[in-house]
Order: C-alpha cells, then structure tokens, then sequence
C-alpha cells in the first residue's frame, strides 16, 4: 500500500511538471487578465505610424526562436558577458522594432502591476496582433515562455537562414529546428510583408538566371553593384498588406531573394508555392499553424530562465 501511494506521488509530480512546462493560450488569464489587449494595442499603434513596423516585429520573433528557442534572447544588447544576436550578420542594421517591444513591455508592466510577461512572450503576441494589423490571419498564441538570460551572437550566424540559402540548405535548416517543408514554405509567406537591403539581393539580381529580366532591370536602379547597401525594396509587389501576392511574385520569378525564389526554382516545394499563388485561404490556415508551432521551439518554462523587467538586459 505505501508503495502504491509513492508511485502515485510519483506520476502527480511527473504529470504536475509536465503541465507546468506545456505553453498554454490562456496562461496569462488570472495573473494578468489585460495583458493581450494591451500588447494589441500598442502593436496596432506602431503599425498605424508605420506600416513597416508589422514586419519588423514579426521578424523579431522569427529570428528569436531560429536562436536556442523563443526566449528573447535577441533582445538583450551586449554587455561584457553577452555578445548581443543584434550584431550578428542576420541581424545587424537590419532588425529593428526594439524601441516598440520597449514601449509594449512598459505599457504592459503597467496593466499588471508588476513586470508578469516575459519579453519572448511579448515577441510572439506582437507577431500575431502584426500580422492580423495588416491583413492577415490570426491564431491562438501559446504562452508562458520566459526570457534567457544569455544570447549567442554566433548561434545566431549559424542558425538564421540566410539570403543566398539553396532550397536544400533551407530545408536542412528548418529540419534542424523541428519544422518540415511545408513550415518553410508557408512561414516564408511572412515576406509578404516588408522590405530588404540591396546588400541582401545584389548578388540574386545580377547573377541568378531564374529572376525577370524587367524584375532585375528595376532593382538594379535601387541596388547598384556597389555601394547603397542599404537601399530598401519590398518583398513583395504588396509589402504592407498581408496576403498571397509572395507566391504570385514566385510563381512570375519576381522574388526578392535569392532564397526566396528558391522556393520555386523546379524543387520540391514548387506545388506548394502554386497552390498559395491562388488560394489564400489555405496559405492563411497553414500560416497560423506554422506560426503556433515555430513558436513552440525550445521555450524556457516553469523556473527555467526568468521574466525580465528590461527586456533589453538581464535582472540584477
């Protein structure tokens, strides 16, 4: 009898740990009830100043998760201790939206009462309540990450996909964080919003075949064969409104990148990016569960990490 209750005690503690570490949608419901409101609002905010911004923060989240998992780690700036992932190739001159994920972080310190939501967290909301401010689709954000206190600058550049990627070094890559090809080809969707430096295509406007020639001719204008390495194209012929226009573009050989335009290049993906060209209604449905699952990689629950109050630095 005792040893049947010890076993008992046993699988409550497993099952109890198990449940503490599972991310939920309604994490935040009784420690903080205004928390998603009150991100919703402020994304909405920078959005409607910006319209850029929704791209911006969605790829926050994005390159926060590809780095050790969805931990905020992308957030912290360098210190003697953290060489930050902002200044990683990925990154540096090029992520933005930092001061916005501060002001969110604030505004929703406030609606708590005491700092309750971690920055990762924050990360992954704004990318949702971005997407759905331009156009897109929603989804029920898993929640209850907490933020890392490191950052690797070099995880970063081994593991944030990069511009001139083959399909098989991108597919390779999404394998290594848990997500198939199908991930990758709907989660590349999220270039329907946004814009890149010249510094990012030059090399697939001047040298790739498998680009429109008019396409190319028009970009050269921006994006010379020096210099103006920060010279901004949109991603795609639509970059502030969230929609199918990225698969259009790829199906008439007008994607921005070298690694975009992979994706429809004669591989295995071509039937996938076909089928998103016309019917925005599966690539919205299969967004949302790739955003659920990307947003899944890694997390830091229960008493690993901490919820910083600057997501910009490690507590004291």
């Amino acid at each position: 009898m005792a040893l049947r209750g010890y076993f008992f005690v046993l699988v409550f503690v497993a099952l109890a740990s198990s449940a503490f570490s599972e991310l939920s949608s309604h994490y935040y419901d009784y420690s903080c009830p205004k928390a998603l409101s009150t991100i919703k609002t402020a994304v909405e905010a920078a959005v409607q100043k910006e319209r850029r911004m929704g791209a911006s923060l969605t790829r926050l989240h994005f390159h926060d998760c590809f780095v050790n998992g969805c931990d905020g780690s992308i957030l912290l700036d360098s210190t003697s201790s953290i060489d930050s992932e902002k200044n990683s190739n990925a990154n540096f001159q090029s992520a933005r939206g930092f001061e916005v994920v501060d002001e969110i972080k604030q505004a929703v310190d406030e609606a708590c009462g005491k700092p309750v939501v971690s920055c990762a967290d924050i990360l992954a909301v704004a990318a949702r309540d971005s997407v759905v401010a331009l156009g897109g689709p929603s989804w029920k954000v898993k929640l209850g990450r907490r933020d890392s206190t490191t950052a690797s600058r070099a995880a970063a550049d081994a593991n944030i996909p990069a511009p001139f990627f083959s399909l098989s070094q991108l597919i390779t890559n999404f394998r290594n964080h848990g997500l198939d090809e199908k991930d990758l080809v709907v989660l590349a969707g999220g270039h329907s919003i946004g814009y890149a430096r010249c510094a990012t295509f030059r090399a697939h406007i001047y040298n790739d075949s498998n680009i429109d020639p008019d396409f190319a001719k028009d970009l050269k204008y921006i994006c010379p064969t020096a210099g103006a390495d920060s010279n901004l194209s949109p991603l795609d012929s639509t970059a502030a409104q969230f929609d199918k226009n990225y698969y259009s573009n790829l199906v008439q050989k007008k994607g921005l990148l070298h690694s975009d335009q992979e994706l429809f290049n004669g591989g295995s993906t071509d039937e996938l990016v076909r089928e998103y060209s016309y019917d925005s209604e599966d690539f919205y449905e299969d967004f949302a569960k790739s955003m659920i699952k990307m947003g899944n990689i890694q997390p830091l629950t229960g008493n690993q990490g901490e919820i910083r109050v600057n997501c910009r630095k490690v507590n004291q």
